[in-house]
């Protein structure tokens, strides 16, 4: 059946790539781009192979008056934010929602429909209009299936539902805001329309670009794809917009696939047996991004591929006031050496959760606070504290009992110390003092230390492919370790500077040549430290492992945890402690309770500040003074 190259890919499944269409109508003859800057046309009766696309723009139609108004290009970065209209048209059975929604491991992968009527699973039954997530497909016992999620009397039900499953279904209100990308990436189902409301603009943006009704009017969204195809007897991958004016059909039954060059990407190649490996292939894309490893990889460069396998990556962090952070995946085996450097803590309870996992934390205050509770030590920018124990304290105000989660510390003050109560609401600023002058090794710092942890490279790593990216920044954090899939490289004229190259950030289009028959490896002789960028960090960081992460911040004040009897004092303990502005440079806890009391002992405090020997006793139950002699 002939079709338009736009709708043929709207309703593709990516799944059954790559497909043959011969041209049926139209023509385009305008320049290609191609690695060779040559031209090219294609015509009635051309062939061409699809091996891959993806969204390059879309266009947004204003919706007034029964019309559209009015068509503007949207970049894919656009910053704006926008609200999901319902889609009111049905789905007949659960299999057409899934061919249609993007279903994944993340929360936009999860789209929430409902049952025209009851449905009776088992012994649940969802009445209908009760909204229902999907959560994953699988196959159980034989049934492809999806597993769902369900709300049903202020409980959580799991069930599943087989794809056979007919019906009349719609999809469930969405109230979430979403970026443009999230939208194209998992919202607009296939074959169909989505309709938003741009609610916010994040950032500067050129409002003359868009028409004015815009802003908080409604819009149809229709993503361009750009295509990545093979001409018959072609030897480069060509990109073709889906708005050319050109009808297709589809052959792929009928047309013998010999006469197209074979491509692989990247992850088609993981996926082989590894007694297929080392290979050799021919680069027909490579990525464009202007990094070393991809200026390496130029369109027409043989390459050989020794093997797969999965490697330990550092997530990183580049701390850098003012400019926007860069991000980078260290290799664990980066034969350079790393110095701590100072971790910075904005509040009190950051303070407590870091002490969890080093003893006597040293950290000295940038940042004011005085308090108002004799129970509460004040702070002044510069006074030193160690971090010791957790303490829960109580307070006693016009006869109820406030709770409140606190620090114990040693104040230092010359050779004495002096302990002191630090509630953990409290917005100060502290910096790490350091003492720590030894020289790590990535895996080191990653088996002695909590993530996350600030280094600075102190010795440069002398075997990286290229320049080693993260030996000039200042301080780098680091936050987290991954496992992730690569490929163990080398250019067939270099083959002794191997390297990894990462299947899943890496866009690269090979010809499989032959076999390699010398010298292969199986570990890298180049270290691969990759920059990577913004979206790319996040989607690591919302894939990471599962851990057990510290619990929410406290309130910045007190909570009172005293249940009266009397409906008043109920009702009035949110009154005891006024809300706190967060946006004050020095911020003011402004408490019913007025006094400060402070003692002072000698402690015999030795001049390493690291060693100090308190004598505070590691847990008690209440507290009921400010300072006591240690």
């Amino acid at each position: 059946m002939t079709t338009t190259l736009q709708k043929f890919i709207e309703h593709l499944d990516p799944k059954t790539l790559p497909r043959v269409l011969q041209i049926q109508s139209g023509y385009y003859g305008g320049p290609i781009r191609e690695f060779n800057d040559s031209v090219c046309s294609l015509s009635t009766g051309e062939i061409v192979k699809i091996v891959g696309y993806k969204v390059k723009k879309v266009i947004a139609h204003i919706y007034n008056s029964g019309e559209y108004d009015e068509t503007v290009d949207l970049p894919l970065n656009f910053p704006g934010l926008f609200k999901i209209m319902q889609d009111k048209t049905p789905y007949c059975s659960i299999e057409e929602i899934v061919k249609a929604l993007h279903i994944g491991r993340t929360r936009f992968g999860h789209p929430g429909f409902y049952s025209h009527a009851d449905l009776y699973v088992g012994t649940v039954t969802v009445c209908k209009k009760e909204e229902i997530v999907i959560k994953s497909v699988a196959d159980i016992n034989g049934v492809m299936s999806v597993n769902c999620e369900s709300s049903l009397n202020a409980k959580c039900h799991c069930f599943a539902l087989p794809l056979s499953l007919k019906g009349e279904f719609y999809e469930y209100k969405d109230e979430k805001i979403y970026t443009l990308k999230e939208i194209i990436d998992w919202k607009i189902p296939k074959s169909r329309k989505r309709t938003v409301i741009l609610t916010d603009l994040r950032k500067a943006w050129d409002l003359t670009k868009l028409y004015p009704k815009f802003i908080n009017g409604i819009m149809t969204l229709k993503p361009v794809y750009e295509v990545k195809a093979i001409l018959e007897f072609g030897k480069d991958i060509i990109n073709l917009l889906t708005d050319l004016d050109v009808e297709v059909l589809d052959i792929t039954q009928d047309f013998d696939m010999k006469n197209f060059m074979q491509t692989l990407t990247t992850h088609d190649i993981f996926e082989r047996t590894s007694n297929e490996f080392p290979m050799i292939a021919e680069i027909l894309e490579g990525p464009v991004r202007n990094q070393t490893v991809h200026r390496i990889l130029q369109h027409g460069k043989k390459i050989i591929i020794h093997t797969k396998y999965q490697a330990d990556r550092i997530i990183a962090t580049e701390l850098k006031s003012g400019t926007t952070n860069r991000h980078f995946l260290i290799p664990s085996l980066y034969k350079g050496t790393f110095k701590r450097r100072p971790r910075f803590f904005p509040t009190v309870y950051d303070l407590h959760i870091a002490n969890r996992d080093t003893d006597n934390l040293h950290v000295v205050a940038t940042k004011s606070f005085q308090s108002s509770l004799k129970e509460f030590s004040s702070v002044s920018v510069g006074d030193q504290f160690q971090a010791k124990h957790f303490q829960c304290c109580e307070i006693i105000s016009d006869g109820k009992t406030i709770m409140v989660d606190a620090l114990v510390c040693a104040k230092m003050e010359g050779k004495y110390c002096v302990k002191s109560t630090l509630p953990l609401y409290v917005e100060g600023g502290f910096m790490e003092v350091v003492h720590d002058k030894k020289q790590y090794y990535i895996s080191q710092l990653c088996k002695d230390f909590s993530f996350p942890v600030n280094v600075k490279v102190s010795v440069r790593d002398l075997f990286t492919l290229g320049e080693d990216i993260v030996a000039s920044a200042s301080v780098l954090q680091l936050e987290d370790a991954i496992t992730d899939s690569y490929l163990l490289v080398s250019l067939l004229d270099n083959p002794k500077v191997v390297w990894e190259l990462p299947v899943h950030r890496i866009s690269l289009s090979v010809n499989p040549v032959g076999n390699f028959y010398g010298d292969t490896y199986f570990s890298p002789t180049r270290t691969h430290v990759e920059e990577i960028s913004e979206e790319e960090y996040y989607l690591l960081r919302r894939y990471e492992s599962d851990v057990l992460h510290p619990p929410p911040r406290p309130p910045k004040t007190p909570v009172n945890r005293f249940i009266s009897d009397d409906p008043e004092l109920s009702s009035s303990k949110q009154d005891m402690i006024p809300e706190v502005n967060s946006t004050h440079k020095v911020t003011e806890f402004v408490c019913s309770l007025q006094n400060n009391c402070e003692d002072t002992t000698e402690c015999g405090m030795e001049e390493n500040v690291n060693t100090i020997e308190t004598g505070i006793p590691e847990e008690t139950d209440s507290c009921h003074s400010q300072s006591e002699t240690m």
